[in-house]
């Protein structure tokens, strides 16, 4: 992967996604997660469901942004900013948890921000001109496009990110030992690929998953409704 690339993936980029735990934090505090064995069944879980969407988004708005993206992608024969809308019409499809898309697109208008900042050309302002706060995964796709990066990155770097951000919750809200999540991580890692090649193959074809995870999003409403709270979502 290229390193413009890398700077997706890095939870360091300032885009604000160490305060989203991906439904971790109310997984915690109910007791759903506490441990080491029950944290890995959440990200198995999270990745089959939300991280195989998200990265299917991802993918599809890179195929989007790139010139010549072609027939093969589900937004073929539009134009850009129809293409955006279009997007973020099957973001909101697949996020009906209103709690869910609030976080979603406040996450996409930090990303968004940074990438205008750090990769300026059309691509990007031709999304901020379509949705100054799209859904985080396809503002990530618009990024790896500016980048020069294709659809298959896009889904990898969204699969990668839907298991790190609640892996790193789950150190700070549990106390877990971090080699053993991240021990826990790298076994994760085949599929992880395997998540990504199934959302941008699925692209390829003309399609978007639409896996759904109930209980995220229950898990997304309760923590807006909790008193205290360390993480936006």
């Amino acid at each position: 992967m290229d390193a413009a690339l890398l700077l997706l993936a890095d939870s360091r980029l300032p885009a604000g996604g160490h305060a989203h735990s991906g439904g971790l934090e109310t997984a915690a505090a109910t007791g759903v997660v506490h441990d080491l064995a029950t944290l890995a069944g959440f990200l198995r879980g999270r990745l089959a469901t939300a991280g195989l969407v998200t990265a299917g988004l991802a993918a599809a708005a890179c195929a989007h942004a790139r010139p010549g993206a072609g027939a093969h992608t589900p937004l073929a024969e539009t134009t850009p900013s129809a293409g955006w809308a279009r997007l973020d019409t099957e973001a909101d499809a697949r996020t009906p948890s209103p709690a869910q898309r609030r976080a979603s697109r406040a996450q996409g208008r930090a990303l968004l921000r940074v990438a205008r900042a750090t990769w300026p050309g059309p691509v990007l302002e031709s999304l901020a001109a379509a949705s100054g706060s799209p859904h985080h995964p396809v503002a990530l796709g618009a990024a790896v496009a500016a980048a020069d990066g294709a659809p298959e990155r896009a889904a990898q770097i969204a699969a990668y990110g839907s298991v790190t951000g609640p892996a790193s919750a789950a150190v700070r809200l549990l106390g877990l030992d971090p080699l053993g999540v991240h021990r826990m991580l790298a076994g994760l890692a085949g599929r992880i690929d395997a998540v990504a090649a199934e959302a941008a193959e699925g692209v390829r074809a003309g399609d978007l998953p639409a896996a759904s995870a109930p209980a995220l999003d229950v898990f997304a409403e309760l923590h807006q409704q909790a008193e205290l709270r360390l993480f936006e979502s």
